[in-house]
């Protein structure tokens, strides 16, 4: 049985999502577990014995399998997670995203975008097509400062993409420490 096998196999089995496996230098396997998601289901977080829970089911199976590893580390998606499937971006649509496209924009920037760019923050919406994003180059006020009611605005900018022309696509980590929603 392969890694890949061996780690899904035995998440599934207990109930949770993989996101990740990766192995770093130094024998560190980390792996990346979620609850599964539904259209349905409010989101839930995986707790400290969670991973716990996986943790020790895991060090059984891949030693059963003779699975070469010095280090186990078992943790949660986080703030910035990757998604990776059409599931993993139905989940979080309308929600803010960071993608960094596989090549460049080139001529279909049509002038609004450095054709080099290829990366990109903005709102995650599924279209007949696939997905975009929409965003603005404005920056954010500042707390306090007062914005003209005659200002106009900078316009919306939306990119259109399929899965296939994605390298890297995570949620924006964005924390509000004021513990109070914008108005």
């Amino acid at each position: 049985m392969s890694l890949q096998q061996i780690v899904e196999t035995t998440t599934q089995g207990l109930g949770y999502d993989l996101v990740e496996i990766e192995r770093s230098a130094g024998g560190l396997l980390r792996i990346t577990i979620d609850l599964p998601w539904t259209p349905e289901s409010p989101d839930g977080l995986i707790t400290v014995e969670d991973c716990e829970k996986v943790t020790r089911q895991l060090q059984f199976a891949l030693e059963v399998e003779g699975t070469e590893y010095k280090r186990l580390e078992v943790s949660s998606p986080g703030i910035d997670r990757p998604l990776r499937s059409e599931r993993d971006f139905e989940r979080f649509a309308g929600e803010v995203i960071d993608i960094t496209l596989k090549n460049p924009m080139g001529e279909a920037a049509a002038g609004q975008v450095s054709p080099n760019r290829k990366k990109f923050r903005g709102t995650l919406e599924r279209v007949e097509a696939g997905w975009q994003i929409v965003w603005s180059d404005e920056p954010e006020p500042k707390p306090g400062q007062r914005v003209s009611k005659k200002k106009v605005p900078a316009p919306l900018q939306v990119l259109g993409f399929v899965l296939d022309e994605l390298k890297e696509a995570r949620l924006a980590p964005i924390v509000d420490f004021k513990g109070r929603s914008r108005a």
